[in-house]
């Protein structure tokens, strides 16, 4: 008991002092234990991150990714610098290995340390610093790399691997599986508090604000993964209504249907799905289909009936008075 006080006040006294002369954006030995996955999805070229913690907020520190570039996870003794840093040496043409290799050269806290790292050709590499507290684990894999500390028990890395490989879905899906998995065979020794992910596309010339598949925080939550995956499907059911909307761009109203009904499906019940499913169809001359819409959405919420009629001046509908008064009239 002695020699463990003695540690934890040897790590206290460490982080105490790097406090008192860093700011908040400077490296420091913040604690984030936690359970993380970094891969990249072979066929597609995705890259993701994703992440389980008893910590507040913990994807704002520990998940990085940039699309066609690579994927980072910044744990233990945290240095956020990791992430941001990892990723420029990434794009600079260093492998993930390379990336991780430098970083840690320059790092006199390296012992405290648990990076994962992926780079766009699926290159891979973990770190966990002797400093860590157990138990921890980390585990480098083709495409993919799980890393964890302070955790129940030593299972976790060898679950979430599994899990992974086993798992069928997209990559936003599997890296789902292996934190559902890290956290059925005992997780963090702390319990559950917050969940993170994040998963972008293989396009390097993606706008810095594009190319985000999945970018999901879970701040605070009891039962932060199943929050993240209820997430999960809400933003598959948004992305389903944005394909509706580019089909019907495009003059495909069969496939416009499609993803919208799919959509609903995902997600029933929910009156701003329907709403803009509606007026997609009204705004493009599909105003008989989208009169049955209108009215289940002015029945799950009325407030709709009123909004409708500012779409015109906004460009949204014709400016059809006609129009406007069958929208309006359906019961």
């Amino acid at each position: 008991m002695n020699r463990i006080a003695a540690y934890l006040g040897a790590l206290i006294v460490s982080a105490l002092s790097i406090a008192a002369t860093a700011d908040e954006a400077s490296p420091s030995l913040r604690p984030v234990h936690t359970y993380s996955i970094v891969a990249r999805d072979h066929e597609t070229g995705e890259l993701g991150v994703a992440v389980q913690s008893h910590y507040f907020g913990v994807g704002s520190r520990v998940i990085w990714a940039q699309p066609g570039i690579g994927a980072v996870a910044t744990q233990s003794f945290i240095d956020p610098a990791y992430g941001p840093d990892g990723l420029a040496l990434m794009s600079n043409g260093k492998t993930a290995a390379e990336a991780l290799k430098s970083l840690l050269a320059v790092d006199e806290r390296s012992d405290w340390r648990q990076v994962g790292m992926v780079d766009a050709h699926g290159n891979v590499a973990n770190h966990t610093g002797p400093r860590s507290i157990g138990w921890f684990c980390d585990s480098a894999n083709a495409g993919y790399s799980v890393q964890a500390n302070l955790m129940q028990n030593s299972n976790v890395c060898e679950a979430m691997s599994k899990a992974f490989e086993a798992g069928k879905g997209d990559l936003a899906e599997r890296l789902m599986i292996a934190l559902e998995a890290a956290e059925s065979v005992g997780g963090d020794a702390r319990g559950r508090q917050s969940a993170a992910m994040l998963v972008v596309s293989a396009d390097k010339s993606a706008p810095a604000w594009g190319g985000r598949m999945f970018d999901l925080r879970v701040e605070d939550h009891a039962e932060p993964l199943i929050e993240l995956r209820r997430l999960l499907t809400v933003a598959r059911a948004y992305r389903l209504m944005s394909e509706g909307d580019a089909h019907m761009a495009s003059g495909d109203l069969a496939s416009t249907t499609a993803s919208y009904e799919r959509a609903s499906a995902l997600l029933p019940g929910n009156h701003e799905l329907i709403f803009w499913h509606a007026l997609t169809l009204a705004a493009n001359g599909e105003v008989d289909a989208s009169l049955p819409l209108f009215s289940k959405a002015f029945t799950l919420w009325p407030s709709w009936r009123e909004i409708v009629q500012r779409m015109p001046a906004a460009g949204l509908l014709p400016d059809d008075p006609e129009l406007m008064r069958k929208i309006v009239a359906v019961n």
